[in-house]
């Protein structure tokens, strides 16, 4: 079944819809495909085309466009009134729905257009959220509806989720795989399940910050700044400033109760708080953060010339993975707090630091003089002394880490949420929803991760993500850190 060849049908003329309508019309490989642009919001299609025509012409005005691709692109686009406006000779081999998330519309829609179109016409629905299954639920021929799941913004972002749910035809899958490729976008395949692939395997990127702010562990500009350092692009107290709380706070509720109210997935009584009390981010002028200011910088880490001389001499210790300093034990996190380190190495010399990885770990040696050296969470065992505090961070510091002292909690930052990321997608892919392969891709490319899980994996091991959701299980006694099977195994 080839696309490449047939109208499109683009239902909703929003951001997301524009921006299909864009993609589909300037499509390079096939010299762009008619498409036809429908919202019910009169005069919504026209306005939505003036303003791609704007964005368009700012791209030739920059170079980056020629005027004939501008202008053909943009002669391809055609926008309609009503689907009953649809010509008869349109060729329409795909519809592409981008409008409210919300079963009943999408269910109403699908079965009008299934009187109007082709019985070889491809549905696709661009839901973020809502089962394939259920919105093909009452179809005549639900094996037709696929779910085609972008990004936004749209012509940026090249990831496209091919959602199959149980009536989905694989060659129907298929055919939607191949034209995201001839569109420019990188498709990967995915099961019908609450939040598919990326809003799925994304929940501990917030849940596990949302956990330590619960805790006071730190502030959150702390813990941003130790996630961005490993190579993420925002903090998740940023990011969910970004994305707003109301809509995240809503994500999380949906996915847990499509869950059935599985734990590991539970709302935070930290993000409920700000949403009732209005803070809902950068849109409402505060979240986490107060805007437009936006993240305050973190203070200025210093050690005394003394503790810094000595924090050369340090001695290997094989047994856990770190140094020893001046009799201080300076070790990554196992998942073990440094209370209980403290007391299986029966001293009170010891400090805990989260993991090195990605950008924090090739950054600490190679980073310009001139930027600021990427910040490292730590946590200090009861009766640590000044000086020893001061001898660990100064040892910290000669390796170009930024070391930021945090609560005393297992696996610190870092080091949860990653290893709680790679569990989700271990789980995900345990459950047949996706591939390793396909859920390295979705994270990079749907949210910008610096790796993928299956990567992180591959350069921690299995044996120590499972031992540090081992030991995160036993100290919180409750069904967020179970390990996957698939991990276990």
């Amino acid at each position: 079944m080839d696309l490449s060849s047939k109208s499109v049908l683009v239902v909703g003329a929003g951001i997301m819809g524009a921006g299909i309508a864009q993609v589909a019309a300037q499509s390079m490989r096939v010299a762009g495909q008619q498409v036809f642009l429908h919202d019910t919001r009169e005069t919504a299609a026209a306005d939505a085309k003036a303003k791609l025509a704007t964005t368009l012409q700012g791209l030739v005005s920059k170079g980056k466009l020629s005027a004939e691709s501008c202008e053909a692109a943009l002669a391809r686009i055609v926008p309609i009134a009503s689907l009953a406006g649809l010509p008869a000779d349109s060729a329409l081999g795909l519809v592409v729905e981008a409008i409210v998330e919300n079963l009943q519309v999408k269910r109403s829609l699908f079965r009008d257009l299934e009187s109007l179109v082709a019985e070889d016409c491809v549905l696709a629905t661009n839901t973020s959220s809502i089962s394939v299954t259920a919105i093909a639920n009452g179809l005549q021929r639900p094996e037709r509806l696929v779910g085609m799941h972008f990004f936004n913004p749209v012509p940026l972002m090249k990831l496209v989720e091919v959602v199959s749910g149980l009536h989905t035809d694989p060659s129907v899958a298929k055919a939607i795989f191949d034209l995201s490729l001839i569109w420019g976008k990188v498709p990967v395949h995915a099961k019908s399940t609450p939040g598919f692939i990326v809003n799925r395997i994304a929940r501990p990127y917030y849940a596990e910050t949302l956990a330590l702010l619960q805790e006071q562990v730190a502030a959150p500009e702390v813990l941003d700044a130790c996630l961005k350092a490993v190579g993420f692009r925002m903090g998740p107290c940023e990011l969910m400033d970004l994305i707003g709380h109301d809509t995240n706070f809503a994500v999380t509720n949906s996915v847990y109760e499509a869950n059935f109210y599985d734990k590991r997935y539970m709302p935070s009584l930290v993000q409920r708080e700000l949403v009732d009390g209005g803070m809902l981010g950068r849109k409402s002028g505060r979240g986490f953060y107060r805007y437009p200011q936006g993240v305050p910088a973190l203070p200025t880490v210093k050690v005394q010339s003394m503790a810094a001389s000595a924090a050369a001499r340090a001695v290997a210790d094989d047994r856990h993975g770190g140094v020893v300093v001046q009799g201080v034990h300076i070790v990554p996190t196992d998942g073990r707090t440094a209370r209980e380190l403290a007391r299986d190495l029966g001293t009170s010399g010891v400090v805990v630091h989260d993991r090195l990885m990605g950008a924090a770990a090739a950054g600490a040696a190679n980073r310009a003089a001139e930027a600021r050296a990427p910040a490292l969470a730590y946590a200090a065992a009861p009766g640590l002394s000044a000086e020893q505090r001061a001898v660990a961070v100064a040892h910290l510091l000669s390796l170009g880490l930024e070391p930021h002292e945090v609560g005393d909690t297992p696996g610190l930052v870092v080091a949860r949420t990653v290893a709680m990321l790679i569990n989700e997608a271990s789980d995900a892919v345990h459950q047949g929803v996706c591939t390793p392969e396909g859920a390295d891709a979705a994270m990079k490319l749907g949210v910008n991760y610096p790796a993928g899980p299956f990567e992180w994996l591959q350069a921690w091991s299995v044996e120590g993500v499972v031992s540090l959701l081992d030991r995160l299980d036993a100290h919180y006694r409750g069904e967020r850190y179970r390990v996957s099977p698939r991990l276990r195994r």
